[in-house]
């Protein structure tokens, strides 16, 4: 703050406070340091990101290594970021001043959160180092990487200059390279030359035209070759474009149909080289073309079965996922163009609607993923107690907003203190919440939801009530399945993607739980869930 307010005479009254106001409401932690490293202003984030700490005005005048120290010995610092010894970690935090090194710098803290840090140089020869809660972008990446692992097929994203940013074990493995990692930031012709030196693929004639084959695949809008590895083993290479200017590439492993297709072409050519064994070898020759005949429709129907799956899933998905994304890039489009003809107000409202479109987007990428997860067993539980009504006082303070704009009274029953549910915090505070959630959705103004808990046997249940429209008797079972939903062109328990409750029923049953419904046609919704108790 020194720092600051020592230009507050160069600005117009008011204006000093006005900046110190504006930074106290960043969502990034701003802090300043003289050219001794020493704190000379922080603003109100700092303290967020770090609750141990004391608070910031008691800060001023402590060194950065000091700083860092209080932040280990308040134990904010995750253990593995401390594993070659808190000089170590301190070394390398003060290395961004001591070089002046623009990079981020990721630290894990004890809590689960990942900050990242930037640092800069002022004119007056100290600091500025800007702290962001980066978890939620880092975790997504993971995600991605963990989806692309689970595919059978081997995946590679390539950026604007043609260089590998990210790849599946799959895809290392058949270009010869022990891991993913190995290949990182590798030029695409780069690491082709690399996989034909070590005679990954099979290749029948001049293998410099055979590369400009597969380069010229790689450069298209949207390429497609079928290349043979030197195992025998054939995979469809498809190539797309990606909207960011780079490329993804995806290998299916094709080699059963390639197979057959071979066989079936050597059979052709066998019957018109050996017309004169034709009568003896008329027989075989009719139950080989036979057994090519039924295996080709058995794949054709295979795939045709596939490509009905995908039809249905992407008509299923077109509409949740088009409707966000053309209100994003809409209203983006206007900021963009026409920014200086919308007041202050209008542009906000048009930055709120791009938010909610882009929240909507996310979240239903984040139900595929989780229903991903869970389906392949790699959903992992972290089951601690969890007091019932803190979650379903978690989920009110969630949907209250909303329930209030439809004037709708959500009727928390008293629930003792100390009943407890063995649960993974967050899955059950968002199962939770979306149950609530569908109730202030689908109940009309002016209506009454009521949330409950009680011991059952060995189990906690949780039971969110509503009087809306409820569902008939035969949609019941049907709306808990993936992408089913309930109705048609009217509201329902289950309108948009139809994701949630079999999200929930899934994480119900992970936990060891249970969930059912049951509603009659007019005459409201019952969601019931039993969760183990603690």
């Amino acid at each position: 703050m020194p720092l600051l307010r020592e230009h507050a005479d160069s600005l117009e009254s008011g204006s000093a406070e006005a900046v110190l106001e504006a930074l106290d409401g960043l969502r990034t932690a701003i802090t300043i340091y003289d050219r001794d490293e020493r704190l000379t202003y922080a603003n109100q984030h700092f303290n967020y990101l770090f609750r141990s700490l004391p608070y910031r005005g008691d800060l001023i005048g402590i060194s950065y290594e000091d700083m860092i120290r209080l932040e280990i010995a308040g134990g904010e610092i995750a253990p593995r970021e401390l594993s070659e010894g808190a000089e170590a970690f301190v070394a390398r935090r003060r290395r961004q001043f001591a070089l002046n090194d623009y990079r981020p710098l990721d630290i894990r803290l004890t809590d689960g959160r990942i900050i990242e840090i930037k640092t800069r140089k002022t004119p007056s020869g100290g600091w500025i180092a800007m702290w962001n809660d980066a978890t939620f972008a880092r975790h997504m990446l993971l995600r991605l990487e963990d989806t692309i692992e689970l595919s059978a097929d081997a995946f590679a994203f390539w950026n604007s200059a043609d260089r590998l940013i990210l790849c599946n074990a799959e895809f290392a493995h058949l270009h010869g390279i022990a891991k993913p990692d190995d290949a990182a930031r590798m030029g695409f012709t780069d690491l082709l030359s690399q996989a034909v030196r070590r005679n990954r693929f099979h290749i029948e004639g001049d293998v410099a035209a055979w590369m400009d084959r597969r380069q010229e695949a790689h450069r298209s809008p949207a390429g497609a070759l079928t290349v043979t590895m030197s195992d025998g083993k054939a995979y469809l290479l498809r190539e797309r474009a990606t909207r960011d200017g780079g490329r993804v590439s995806v290998l299916t492993d094709v080699t059963d149909r390639h197979r057959a297709e071979s066989a079936l072409a050597e059979q052709t050519r066998a019957l018109h080289t050996t017309k004169e064994q034709l009568v003896e070898t008329q027989n075989a020759a009719k139950a080989q073309a036979q057994y090519l005949a039924d295996l080709t429709r058995r794949l054709d129907a295979a795939e045709a079965e596939a490509d009905t799956a995908k039809t249905a899933l992407l008509r299923t998905m077109s509409h949740e996922l088009k409707t966000p994304l053309n209100a994003i890039l809409g209203f983006a489009d206007l900021l963009r163009t026409s920014a200086d003809r919308f007041p202050a107000d209008q542009i906000g409202e048009y930055a709120g609607l791009i938010h909610v479109a882009g929240g909507n987007l996310l979240r239903l990428i984040n139900q595929i993923l989780d229903l991903t997860k869970i389906a392949a067993r790699r959903y992992v539980l972290r089951k601690a107690p969890v007091s019932a009504a803190m979650a379903l006082a978690t989920a009110c303070d969630a949907q209250g907003e909303k329930a209030e704009n439809k004037q709708i009274v959500i009727d928390m029953q008293s629930v003792p203190v100390e009943l407890s549910a063995e649960a993974d915090e967050t899955a059950l505070n968002a199962i939770v919440t979306q149950l609530v959630e569908n109730a202030v959705t689908f109940t009309q103004n002016g209506g009454t939801v009521r949330l409950s808990a009680r011991r059952e046997g060995d189990f906690v249940r949780f039971i969110v009530e509503d009087n809306g429209p409820g569902v008939s008797e035969a949609d019941i079972a049907r709306i808990l399945e993936p992408f089913e939903q309930a109705g048609r062109g009217t509201a329902n328990h289950a309108a948009g993607a139809g994701l949630g409750l079999p999200l929930v029923k899934a994480l119900a049953e992970l936990h060891g739980g249970t969930f059912s419904i049951a509603s009659v046609l007019g005459e409201g919704f019952t969601a019931t869930l039993d969760i183990p108790a603690a």
